[in-house]
């Protein structure tokens, strides 16, 4: 009897045969697709691999004007760049998939995993390889969750599959129709080609940042006063008013508590406990990392699937809160305590385990949690993630950490003054999460009724801050809160907003041509922008799962409102186009030139590359290369006034103009390296305000950098 077992990616497929049989045997299809053979209960079984998605939609007719009729077709026939990563793969399970006896879905267990089984089986396997076939279900690539997910498998869910495949619909109906319509816009009204995208959940989660880019282009600072008190003690206190916006009342303030000492009015104590944090969801996760280590939630995304896929970790796309009580805490501990510094934290823990949740629940996965394996080899990166993981996994298990708060209120001259002090007075789940920083305060010995000399009384004018700008955890967050995209989209549309230009910095700004695409579709079709509607659409996708909706009428409905965004566009097309088409020559604006024009950034296609050019072009042929990854900074060059870029690893800053040099950074050491691979001129070894890194000598003609990490491969 033959099998066929279809996994998701090379790794998880290597996973599950080994965890199946310990003579498992790797083969390879074409010298470039391992596959795996074994024997298991009397069956020959052979382990097939996905890529990710092997197959995509396409319109059935690509000369319509709008593409509502699609099928789906082997990625590598739709896009060319995908041609030779997943050919082989689509071909090796058509030749060892086919006949099979009985066949096996093996890939992660969420929406897009279930298409990327679905759509092997279907379209590569035969005609009844669906009618042959059950559901692994696992959330983590341990030997005993496969073996378990192997003996009790279940059906494949019909609703999932339907709910996966309305949804890469819906995208595809709003991205390539409505993006399509917006560049055909600007063709009209200026006969330019602007390569532009909108979504579904992309185009309100722009809207969002364009909001809050108003709101702090609009706010007008308020001044307002702090009086503080600097006291005998290294104590300071605050006027108990706080913000104070009256000048007037702020002089009264400061004048009548000059040459005063400080009365001790009343002295509060209090207890108050911190509760254990939750265990990570996937957003939690992102949030976390960006905290601690700067990291990207596409980033943190990326080490937490490599985490699962390695075993080390348990599947991170879920919206879980809660480790259920099937899970062997005892048996993680004990193998996480083989690494010395876990089990120190392990050997504290209570006697109950019994871990602090949080509401959130996901009924495919638990929340994100060590399997046990410690890992062999992880990179520096990857295993700031996986520490993460584990101390967060550890703590959830301890008790609360308790405070006890002084709040002291002082007079002087009449007027009171307030200070605070906490200190810890028991660690708790502190003393196990050295990613929490642990504010301990010395209590200063002082009782009702004493006077403290008051060394000086501190006036400080401030201005009120505008609304901060969102970064990409707390973006991820709102968007979580708004029920926009899911746990796994959304730090892919972060993603593409910066890949758009749309927006830059870690301090997320909308740059002119982001604003003004929601400007003007709010306009001219104020339903692409509405966060209703998209959340309307994925209350209805949930309701597929839930059985409450079919496909067909989501999609229909899709279609609909998608037609009636189209027709908006297309009335409206030469002030759409006009309006997209002026910010994005005004978001390019990088500064003046000599002769009084801008200077602009463009891209050249021949060369494949970014320049800078004058607006008066061709009076002015004034043009300057522009170093691939670099940025425009908001300042300028002080000998002639170009603007300054960074470029490189490690990042450098220069002049635009390469000539002029004045600005670049110096080298303090000329030590040669290797070869330049760019123009064959000599490296050399540079120290730089950002450190130490490998620079041509060619520089500023050449301007070829790397670190010295990766000064090897680059040279080879």
């Amino acid at each position: 009897m033959n099998e066929v077992i279809i996994c998701e990616k090379p790794k998880s497929a290597e996973k599950i045969a080994k965890a199946l049989s310990s003579k498992a045997k790797k083969n390879v299809f074409n010298k470039k697709v391992k596959y795996w053979t074994l024997e298991r209960d009397g069956k020959d079984i052979t382990v097939l691999s996905a890529v990710g998605h092997l197959y995509s939609l396409t319109p059935d007719n690509p000369k319509d004007k709008v593409y509502f009729d699609l099928h789906w077709a082997p990625l590598f026939e739709i896009d060319k760049k995908y041609k030779n990563y997943t050919k082989d793969y689509v071909r090796a399970i058509k030749k060892y998939a086919k006949d099979a006896d009985s066949y096996i879905h093996a890939c992660d267990y969420d929406i897009e995993g279930t298409l990327i089984g679905y759509h092997a089986l279907k379209y590569g396997c035969g005609d009844d390889a669906l009618k042959k076939s059950s559901r692994m279900k696992f959330s983590t690539l341990t030997k005993k969750d496969i073996v378990e997910a192997y003996e009790n498998r279940i059906p494949i869910d019909r609703h999932q599959v339907d709910s996966g495949v309305a949804r890469h619909i819906l995208d595809f109906y709003f991205g390539v129709n409505i993006s399509k319509a917006l560049m055909k816009s600007v063709s009209a009204a200026k006969k330019r080609f602007l390569k532009l995208s909108a979504g579904r959940v992309q185009t309100p989660t722009l809207s969002i940042l364009v909001d809050r880019e108003k709101e702090i282009k609009k706010f007008v600072p308020k001044p307002y006063w702090l009086i503080k008190a600097l006291l005998d003690g290294e104590i300071e206190a605050d006027h108990v008013d706080g913000k104070i916006f009256d000048k007037t009342r702020a002089e009264e303030i400061f004048s009548n508590c000059e040459n005063s000492d400080a009365a001790v009015d009343k002295i509060k104590y209090s207890n108050s406990t911190t509760k254990p944090p939750v265990p990570f969801n996937l957003g939690g996760l992102q949030s976390e990392a960006y905290n601690v280590f700067g990291f990207s939630p596409k980033k943190t995304q990326t080490i937490a699937q490599s985490l699962y896929t390695a075993g080390y970790t348990s599947y991170p796309r879920t919206s879980s809160q809660k480790l259920p009580e099937s899970l062997d805490f005892k048996s993680i501990f004990l193998q996480l305590s083989k690494n010395s510094e876990f089990r120190t934290h392990i050997s504290a823990l209570p006697a109950k385990l019994k871990p602090n949740e949080g509401k959130k629940e996901d009924a495919a996965h638990p929340a994100i949690h060590p399997t046990g394996i410690l890992p062999d080899k992880l990179d520096k990166d990857e295993l700031k993630i996986y520490e993460l993981i584990v101390y967060r996994f550890i703590s959830v298990f301890f008790e609360a950490a308790t405070f006890e708060t002084m709040s002291t209120t002082l007079d002087i001259g009449g007027e009171k003054f307030k200070f605070r002090r906490r200190r810890v007075t028991h660690k708790g789940w502190l003393e196990h999460y050295p990613f929490k920083k642990i504010d301990n305060e010395e209590f200063p010995d002082v009782k009702e009724g004493d006077s403290i000399i008051v060394k000086e009384i501190v006036s400080e004018e401030k201005e009120t801050k505008p609304p901060a700008r969102y970064n990409q955890a707390s973006l991820i967050k709102e968007l979580e809160k708004r029920e926009l995209g899911t746990k796994a989209t959304r730090a892919d549309i972060i993603d593409k907003l910066y890949d758009r230009k749309y927006i830059t910095g870690n301090k997320i700004e909308v740059n002119q041509l982001g604003e003004n695409i929601i400007d003007t579709l709010s306009e001219y079709c104020s339903n692409l922008t509405s966060e209703e509607l998209t959340r309307d659409f994925e209350n209805k996708l949930e309701g597929i799962d839930n059985d409450k909706a079919t496909r067909e009428s989501v999609v229909a409905e899709g279609e609909k409102e998608v037609k009636v965004i189209l027709g908006d566009i297309d009335k409206n097309k030469v002030k759409i186009g006009s309006q997209i088409y002026d910010a994005y020559q005004e978001s390019n604006i990088v500064g003046k030139c000599k002769c009084g024009g801008n200077l602009v950034k463009k891209y050249s296609p021949k060369n494949k590359s970014t320049f800078v050019g004058c607006s008066n072009y061709p009076d002015c042929k004034a043009t300057y290369s522009v170093p691939k990854g670099a940025n425009f900074l908001k300042k300028t060059c002080k000998t002639c006034g170009l603007p300054i870029i960074s470029f490189g690893k490690p990042r450098q800053h220069a002049c635009l103009d390469p000539n002029c040099g004045k600005e670049n950074t110096k080298p303090r050491e000329m030590k040669v390296v290797g070869v330049c691979p760019s123009c064959g001129k000599e490296l050399i070894k540079r120290s730089g305000r950002y450190g130490e890194f490998v620079g041509c000598r060619g520089f500023p003609k050449c301007r070829f950098t790397c670190s010295l990490d990766e000064l090897k491969d680059k040279v080879q």
